[in-house]
């Protein structure tokens, strides 16, 4: 849907102090498409960088506006919808402002739960609706195809929901690239989907399916990379998720990244559960994913660790008694980038 030359205005009103901006601060860290302004009044006027903590080092800061009709001057062409809160609805005082861009001839894309386009049936020519949370077409149930490619399979795994899988694999995928390694990305939610511009709306796929729409993505990149990163969903460890045995089943990774958040020892929405000891979650995964020696034992690759808030001193302590733990590299892959992972994975 996204061409080269679009310009994104991104909707992010109450997102930065609600902790619900995880689709605009993906697009701003990682995002291809110049962004033209962002809108959120609670933040008008504000540093983006410093709001979010996602510098895009190629561009320049743009501007947070307290309107649509303010961003308009910066020329934007698709109006997307910046949030990722729980529960996936779009908040219904949006609906005003999503009209308005509408009928200001702006493209929608839309990651939440909510389609958009049965609302707008006729649009202006060019002028496109985009709701990514949609079940593709085509996908049948799994066979395990995936486990007779010759590339390698990373699958990024957590401790909880919302703890860096896309980010850890976004930057592995990146850093693959940059030294040379034919690697893709395969996207499995609605903010990488809409960076890489293809993937899996992996909770938008009924359950049967889900495993065969992630082989068929899995496969199709597979075909002519060395590396496929895919990107991780959900948790075992919490009780609201669903989505780890569908990524483990359709991709059959051969190795694993552990994500984590220093010093989580219990899950935020969920603090009755206690977070286990890291070697005894990633031999949860390992065993899962052989299932009792079916399939092949993903190796863990390594750590990526959320260490936000902590000085670098204290974070590389973390890191280093991470890797003591486990045996293998630890990272912060947004502070220190993912070249110690690299080694083997090439």
């Amino acid at each position: 849907m996204l061409k080269p030359d679009d310009r994104i205005l991104l909707f992010m009103e109450g997102a930065f102090e609600q902790g619900t901006g995880k689709m605009g601060i993906g697009i701003l860290r990682y995002g291809r498409h110049p962004i033209a302004a962002i809108v959120d009044s609670r933040c008008a006027g504000q540093d983006i960088d410093g709001l979010s903590g996602a510098p895009r080092p190629s561009d320049a800061p743009p501007p947070v506006v307290a309107s649509l009709a303010e961003a308009m001057q910066f020329q934007p062409t698709v109006f997307v919808l910046g949030i990722a809160p729980p529960g996936g609805k779009i908040p219904l005082d949006w609906f005003e402002v999503i009209d308005e861009a509408v009928g200001q001839g702006l493209s929608i894309v839309n990651g939440l739960h909510d389609r958009l386009a049965p609302r707008y049936p006729a649009l202006a020519d060019g002028q496109w609706i985009w709701d990514v949370r949609e079940e593709p077409t085509g996908i049948t149930t799994a066979t395990g195809a995936a486990r007779l490619l010759p590339c390698k399979r990373v699958l990024t795994i957590g401790t909880d929901m919302s703890i860096g899988k896309m980010t850890a694999g976004l930057e592995l995928d990146l850093a693959l690239r940059q030294a040379g390694v034919k690697s893709a990305f395969a996207a499995t939610g609605q903010t990488g989907m809409v960076i890489c511009g293809r993937g899996v709306p992996l909770d938008a796929v009924r359950l049967d399916f889900a495993p065969g729409a992630i082989e068929k993505e899995v496969c199709e990149l597979g075909a002519d990379h060395d590396v496929v990163v895919v990107e991780g969903q959900g948790s075992l460890l919490n009780p609201a998720s669903s989505a780890t045995l569908p990524l483990i089943r359709g991709a059959m990774p051969t190795h694993f990244v552990l994500c984590h958040r220093a010093s989580m020892t219990h899950l935020p929405r969920h603090p009755w559960v206690k977070v286990p000891p890291l070697t005894e979650v990633v031999k949860l995964y390992q065993d899962l994913a052989e299932t009792c020696g079916c399939f092949a034992r993903p190796e863990l690759l390594g750590v990526c660790l959320d260490t936000r808030g902590l000085s670098d001193e204290v974070a590389h302590a973390a890191l280093a008694a991470l890797e003591a733990e486990l045996g293998v590299p630890a990272t912060d892959p947004v502070r220190f980038g993912c070249s110690s992972l690299l080694v083997a994975v090439q």
